[in-house]
């Protein structure tokens, strides 16, 4: 499948997550856990990007721009709405941009030839890392993943193998037993982090292509992923007015 392909299935399952609202706790639980991998596959496209962009700082600025005026749109509607129980706070866009910061700043690191500076931007991309992974949205999982496909790139085992075991790390770090196995699993539905390890069967079937080349597939994503956030919660709104 080419990336295209891949990025309006993930699309689709993105919806998922965000209908809490309107099916069961059990429901919900599931549906957390299977769309686990699209935060972390948008994540991988941003770092295909990264390498073959013709425009670094082009793409920084877009995805820049994007965070800004998912931002912005969120917190009108958020006023118009006046209900915490719907408010929109979700803004991966912003997680993606200071993921590509990092990347730029690994790679700038890279490409210096003084010690110092090679470590200051060493050191500023590790900041950044740490940073976003406590003050955006899926930061905690996404910026480490992004630094691993980064530095893994075309050694396809090595990265599985570093994703398998960070996703490990993750498990066993949000694993507390709850008293019986009903609500341990139920704790790990809600605390599925190591969960996006599922992308990998859809990496492998990536073919790295990136398929057809239009304004609606290159601005997709941009633009779907705020309008069915705003859709999803006016509607929540309308549900909770007629109840």
């Amino acid at each position: 499948m080419n990336a295209n392909q891949l990025k309006f299935l993930m699309m689709g399952l993105m919806v998922l997550d965000h209908i809490s609202f309107f099916v069961s706790d059990t429901t919900a639980t599931i549906f957390h856990i299977i769309t686990r991998c699209v935060g972390v596959f948008f994540a991988y496209m941003v770092v295909e990007g990264f390498f073959y962009t013709r425009s670094r700082q082009n793409y920084l600025m877009r995805l820049g721009a994007a965070a800004g005026m998912m931002a912005a749109g969120s917190s009108l509607l958020n006023l118009w709405l006046a209900d915490p129980a719907v408010q929109v706070h979700n803004n991966i866009f912003l997680t993606l941009t200071a993921g590509l910061l990092m990347l730029l700043l690994f790679s700038w690191s890279s490409s210096q030839k003084q010690l110092g500076l090679k470590l200051m931007g060493f050191a500023g991309a590790l900041a950044l890392l740490a940073a976003g992974a406590l003050f955006t949205e899926g930061g905690m999982v996404i910026l480490p993943f992004m630094a691993i496909t980064y530095f893994t790139r075309e050694k396809v085992l090595l990265r599985d193998a570093c994703y398998l075991a960070f996703s490990l790390l993750l498990l066993i770090t949000s694993f507390q037993w709850m008293g019986d196995w009903s609500n341990t699993l139920l704790m790990l539905g809600v605390n599925s982090d190591f969960a996006f390890i599922s992308v990998v069967p859809f990496l492998h079937l990536y073919n790295g292509q990136k398929g057809q080349t239009s304004p609606m597939t290159k601005y997709a994503f941009y633009l779907f992923y705020p309008l069915h956030l705003w859709v999803i919660a006016i509607a929540s709104k309308l549900v909770l007015i007629n109840s």
